[in-house]
């Protein structure tokens, strides 16, 4: 007996807020699959808001409304069952964002859960990554957001470590990452892998996607460190003005892909690591999979 139900996951990022619906398909005997089949993406960038100001604007928070609401009808068209909510560092670093979260509550239905930087990368490493990676290889998962970056070791398909740092794209924009916050995360990194004889990256994240796609590469197959730091200073020679007009990046990814590349490549510099692979899941995966699970869930009224 064949079963297709659709779940959500809401992911509110310091950069971005995205609504993920997938397809869990039962078969009787068989492994549940998750397959994607919607995605929206409204870059609202809460960081810029909450890294300076410390709070989310008026303007953002009516604007993180109107997004919920249409999700909210999105997810109903959709027949979606079940849905999770999940916000990020600027929604955990913001002074109002338990005002905000309230507020979106009353006027939407939508519960958000504001969830830490240990669980953010607990979520993201319990993404099914099994199809993606081998058996009796170590990799370093590494998911780059706005405001904070998650990183977890994973040696023959277990997660063996996992960490979250707040070293994120709209921070490195602003220049709000100090130098002792790059070396914590260096020390890290290379006390995590060092003792591997090979370490593979996987990276997550809107930008490290754009450079696979840009890449032409097919899906499984790896960029080389060559081939990053090539294209990270193709995109440095470029203005802003020229990376949107003669590269074709939106104008909200054309700011922030450069320090993203910042973070993929210094990860597999300390990780020692010549190969990063891209399997376009993240966050909103995890949460999917977290619904389906029944970790927490929310029903569709």
């Amino acid at each position: 007996m064949l079963s297709i139900k659709k779940y959500a996951a809401i992911d509110i990022g310091s950069n971005a807020v995205r609504l993920l619906i997938s397809n869990v398909i039962e078969e009787k005997g068989k492994p549940v699959v998750f397959k994607k089949n919607s995605l929206v993406r409204v870059p609202i960038r809460l960081g810029a808001d909450v890294f300076i100001k410390e709070r989310i604007s008026k303007e953002n928070t009516q604007r993180l409304l109107d997004t919920m609401l249409a999700f909210k009808l999105l997810m109903k068209s959709h027949k979606v069952v079940k849905y999770k909510a999940c916000a990020t560092s600027a929604m955990r670093e913001s002074k109002n964002g338990t005002e905000v979260v309230k507020s979106i509550l009353d006027h939407s239905g939508i519960s958000i859960d504001v969830i830490d930087g240990e669980e953010e990368a607990a979520i993201i490493a319990a993404t099914d990554l099994n199809k993606f990676i081998e058996p009796n290889k170590v990799y370093l998962y590494v998911d780059v957001g706005g405001g904070s970056t998650e990183f977890s070791v994973i040696d023959n398909g277990n997660q063996i470590v996992s960490r979250s740092f707040k070293i994120g794209t709209v921070r490195l924009l602003n220049d709000m990452v100090k130098k002792e916050a790059w070396l914590e995360l260096e020390k890290w990194i290379k006390d995590h892998t060092s003792h591997y004889g090979k370490i593979n990256v996987i990276g997550s994240g809107g930008n490290i996607n754009k450079i696979f796609k840009v890449s032409g590469k097919t899906l499984g197959k790896p960029l080389t460190y060559f081939y990053l730091t090539t294209y990270y200073n193709t995109l440095q020679s470029y203005s802003y003005e020229e990376r949107i007009t003669e590269l074709s990046l939106n104008q909200d990814r054309a700011d922030v892909i450069i320090p993203a590349m910042r973070i993929y490549l210094s990860a597999m510099k300390w990780s020692s690591a010549k190969h990063i692979y891209v399997p376009k899941i993240g966050l909103a995966d995890g949460i999917i999979k977290s619904v389906y699970y029944n970790t927490v869930s929310s029903n569709i009224q």
